[in-house]
């Protein structure tokens, strides 16, 4: 089994060991800038005090939760907080939708017989623009036409043939879709339009268009799509979370960025140390916002939304609706937005995605190589679960060890 030479995967035990063992274990999995503090060799089979020898990486990677300003709470503590009534704002267009005469004919009967098809349920909201079923008739302008032609998309799917033409049209929307539906297209596409009709960006400008998302795996899943889909917009985009040095983002967002994706702790970090600003922003985006208020994100996604424009254009997706969900829904939303529905009232993940689970039997000698080469080679995302004392401390350490071996992490604690 071939393994590239860059690559090293280290196991942390939690058994207790001698100085001198400790050292020459040090030694051995790589730690050459071990420190001396008060006479001690920091104790690197405790990941906290590990954690702790390494100022560099707090600085690049943020605190431990709880740990040196790492708590939750004070994040935005240094946010200024901005005064809208005081502010002329710049009026902004943002309804661009056009029904196509096929569409605004429509009898009640058939936009019914439509929904009902597609299991399409609008749970609120007036004047609902109708239903599209054939891209040709959306309005979409040729270069996302040639887009979506690009990547052999012909026919919409149910999120998007509701969520496109009230996405188009400015309106503020709430959208419940089960997984693999295809509603980051249902944001994305009408975002490039939003886009290219405000003015261009000037330096020292912040994003046009802001998505809010959970995880980081979700926020580059939606970076990918953007990226795939603007080739002919040729829009600038990037993201931004935490778990990597900010470095590489604060440059991307200082050379002026279209569209920022990103995760609510890192933003707020990024704000406070004057990164970027929200000034510009008049898309707003919240995908998986059920999500981000159970990680306990709610303090961070007022504070963030407080540095946008009242009267921005706001994108909810949720796949449940409990009264937390709601009540966000109501003070990011202006008015009334329009609340849609596909599928079930009780989603669950999407049929159309096939799940397959393989059972690989290792010895704990191999365990490591098989690891590798299957992540290498397959591609895979990888979850690592511990089940040991100080799980949140544990867990950020091994996401650091696996970053170090070129490999993407994320914790789950």
């Amino acid at each position: 089994m071939h393994l590239p030479g860059r690559i090293k995967i280290c196991i942390f035990e939690q058994k207790r060991r001698g100085k001198c063992e400790r050292t020459e274990l040090q030694k051995m999995r790589g730690f050459n800038n071990y420190q001396n503090r008060f006479g001690n060799y920091p104790d690197y089979t405790n990941p906290y005090a590990a954690y702790q020898a390494y100022p560099q990486f707090r600085a690049n990677y943020g605190e431990f939760p709880g740990h040196h300003g790492g708590s939750s709470s004070n994040l935005g503590k240094n946010l200024v907080q901005i005064d809208w009534t005081n502010i002329k704002l710049v009026p902004f267009e943002k309804n661009f939708y056009k029904e196509h005469e096929d569409i605004s004919s429509m009898s009640a009967k058939e936009v019914k017989d439509i929904r009902d098809k597609h299991r399409i349920t609008i749970l609120e909201g007036e004047n609902v623009p109708n239903p599209v079923e054939s891209i040709n008739k959306i309005g979409f302008p040729d270069y996302v036409l040639k887009s979506l032609k690009n990547n052999n998309i012909i026919t919409p799917t149910p999120i998007q043939i509701q969520g496109w033409p009230i996405a188009l049209s400015g309106k503020d929307m709430i959208g419940k879709a089960e997984t693999g539906s295809g509603k980051t297209l249902a944001f994305i596409l009408p975002a490039f339009v939003h886009i290219l009709a405000q003015p261009s960006l000037k330096p020292g400008d912040g994003p046009v268009v802001l998505v809010l998302a959970p995880t980081r795996e979700l926020a580059e899943q939606i970076r990918q799509e953007c990226i795939k889909f603007s080739v002919e917009s040729k829009l600038r985009n990037t993201c931004a979370y935490g778990g990597v040095p900010k470095s590489g983002q604060i440059y991307a967002l200082r050379q002026g960025v279209h569209i920022l994706i990103a995760c609510p702790g890192r933003l707020i970090d990024l704000l406070e140390q004057n990164a970027t600003n929200l000034m510009r922003v008049t898309y707003l985006v919240l995908d998986e916002a059920d999500k981000m208020l159970d990680m306990g994100f709610e303090i961070q996604i007022r504070k963030i939304v407080g540095q946008i424009r009242p009267d921005r254009q706001t994108l909810m997706w949720s796949a449940t609706w409990p009264k937390e969900v709601q009540i966000l829904a109501r003070d990011m939303c202006k008015g009334q937005p329009i609340h849609v529905n596909v599928g079930s009232l009780t989603l669950t993940a999407c049929r159309r995605i096939k799940q397959e689970i393989y059972l690989i039997e290792v010895t704990i000698s191999s365990k490591c190589a098989v690891l590798c080469c299957v992540v290498l080679h397959f591609y895979l995302h990888l979850f690592v679960a511990i089940s040991i004392p100080f799980v949140t401390h544990c867990s950020y350490f091994v996401a650091l060890h696996l970053y170090n071996c070129l490999l993407r992490e994320t914790t789950f604690y």
